[in-house]
């Protein structure tokens, strides 16, 4: 059975101690912890006794960590703060390392400058990733890439343009449908496409306002869609978990909760019973 979990960034100004207690009491099966500076249950700059105790919280309630997650744009233009993300993730890969962590979410970087996006990749992120993703693999540790629409891997393309210039196994997606929805891509066959690629999924839907696209058109910006719980969007879940099986996933599913209409806790438990449904 496929896990169902959450992604702890709405939980970043809070103890560990909340975060499980909640997630633990709802019914979840596992966490996805956002280990990004500033983090307050958990982060990259903790020193090793708070990281242990942190994690060691999470597995006596019960849960699994499906994923460390530091997402920050390893392209930064700016060089300096560049350096600061990519130092960040660096240390969360060997968090995850040190205590048994599979898989760390991270990001394609944005367009850097007056770069394109597959300038970006071709000149900064792929000789990044060249770099860390074989030291990750002597440490056990997948590198899991969202789908962000605002990254370098706006589409398929993009896709398959960063997975020729870093071809290491260990190189793969966390995948988000709920971006791929709103822009017209296919997700589904995005799945079957990119099977050997899919390490960890979020689970966040969308929302098509009819009402405004027919108003605005589909060049106005966000004001026609927006992101929300599973179940309350366009995305049907049954067939994208089934087409998500059918092609050899059976991790976690991870809601990353986006939804402004509903609030944090409601939104996660809203989301857990429709996936449990299917999951």
């Amino acid at each position: 059975m496929m896990q169902v979990g959450l992604l702890t960034a709405p939980f970043r100004n809070d103890p560990m101690e909340t975060v499980v207690g909640f997630a633990a009491d709802a019914g979840f099966d596992a966490l996805e912890i956002d280990v990004r500076p500033g983090c307050r249950h958990l982060n990259v700059d903790m020193d090793e006794a708070a990281v242990a105790d942190a994690i060691a919280q999470v597995r006596a309630a019960g849960l699994e960590i499906s994923q460390l997650s530091c997402y920050l744009d390893i392209s930064d233009p700016d060089e300096a703060q560049r350096e600061q993300c990519r130092e960040a993730l660096c240390r969360a890969v060997e968090m995850a390392s040190a205590h048994g962590v599979e898989v760390v979410g991270c990001l394609a970087g944005k367009p850097a400058g007056d770069l394109t996006r597959e300038e970006t990749i071709a000149q900064i992120a792929a000789p990044f990733y060249n770099d860390l993703c074989p030291r990750a693999a002597d440490a056990g540790v997948k590198l899991a890439m969202e789908n962000w629409f605002a990254t370098n891997i706006m589409h398929l393309g993009h896709w398959e343009l960063i997975f020729e210039a870093v071809p290491h196994d260990n190189f793969g997606l966390n995948f988000d449908p709920s971006h791929l929805f709103w822009q017209g891509i296919d997700y589904l066959h995005a799945v079957e496409v990119f099977a050997d690629r899919i390490f960890h999924t979020h689970a966040k839907d969308t929302e098509i306002l009819q009402h405004k696209l027919r108003w605005l058109g589909n060049q106005a910006g966000r004001d026609w869609w927006r992101y929300c719980i599973p179940g309350f969007g366009e995305i049907d879940w049954g067939v994208y978990i089934a087409r998500l099986r059918d092609n050899g996933f059976d991790g976690a599913l991870s809601i990353e909760h986006e939804d402004r209409a509903l609030g944090r806790e409601e939104g996660f438990v809203k989301g857990l019973n429709h996936l449990r449904m299917f999951a």
